[in-house]
């Protein structure tokens, strides 16, 4: 199958629009809130701020308590829209792609005989290959998730630990995030021809924040 891979939306577009959003939703949001809902660090979330007060996206008023207050401007709340319908665009384009996909790595790893697989990663992707899934032979044993913070996907076991998901045939990659630290932690249990990765992860641009100590 020749499909040509959708670019996802770079990273600083999708950060800036999270900021915006958060924003929008609350307008006397902390920073440290701020950075949680971007899901980067604090100094970086700073970063951004001051990137967009600059641009003329986000105003600071001050508030009593030494509390500021943060409103998107005019200018602010266009540039949410424009990249909001940017965001859906593309990613419209990437379900339907990460659809046809994981329906051929799936078909592929019923040709090889592997018909017990499990999932790495809680994300958007693994839902799109659950449903893909449902509609072969294959089955899914379950989910493995480091730092695991729900014990089910669907009707699917998720759990901390590879092992605890035994037994499979194969592994299949459906993280968008520390996507190169699960995969180092998958490749220390088991061979690579044992691991499936979609090539469109390659040419995603994914966070790739390092998983903590002891993860």
């Amino acid at each position: 199958m020749n499909t040509q891979p959708v670019n996802a939306p770079d990273k600083e577009s999708q950060l800036t629009l999270e900021l915006l959003q958060a924003i929008d939703n609350k307008d006397d949001i902390s920073q440290r809130h701020l950075a949680q809902q971007m899901g980067v660090a604090l100094g970086l979330a700073n970063s951004y701020l001051k990137r967009c007060v600059k641009k003329g996206l986000v105003k600071i008023k001050t508030a009593p308590a030494n509390r500021y207050l943060y409103y998107l401007t005019p200018h602010g709340f266009s540039e949410k829209a424009r990249l909001t319908g940017e965001f859906l665009s593309t990613s419209l384009a990437l379900f339907r792609q990460s659809g046809d996909v994981y329906a051929e790595l799936l078909n592929d790893c019923q040709q090889r005989g592997l018909e017990r697989v499990v999932f790495a990663g809680v994300s958007d992707l693994t839902e799109i290959a659950y449903m893909r899934s449902l509609q072969s032979s294959i089955e899914v044993a379950g989910v493995f998730q480091p730092r695991a913070e729900r014990a089910h996907f669907f009707d699917l076991e998720v759990c901390a630990e590879l092992d605890s998901l035994k037994p499979f045939d194969a592994v299949v990659m459906t993280s968008l995030e520390q996507t190169n630290d699960l995969l180092e932690k998958i490749y220390a249990q088991l061979p690579a021809d044992k691991v499936m990765v979609p090539s469109m992860l390659l040419n995603m641009n994914y966070r790739n924040e390092p998983l903590e100590e002891g993860s």
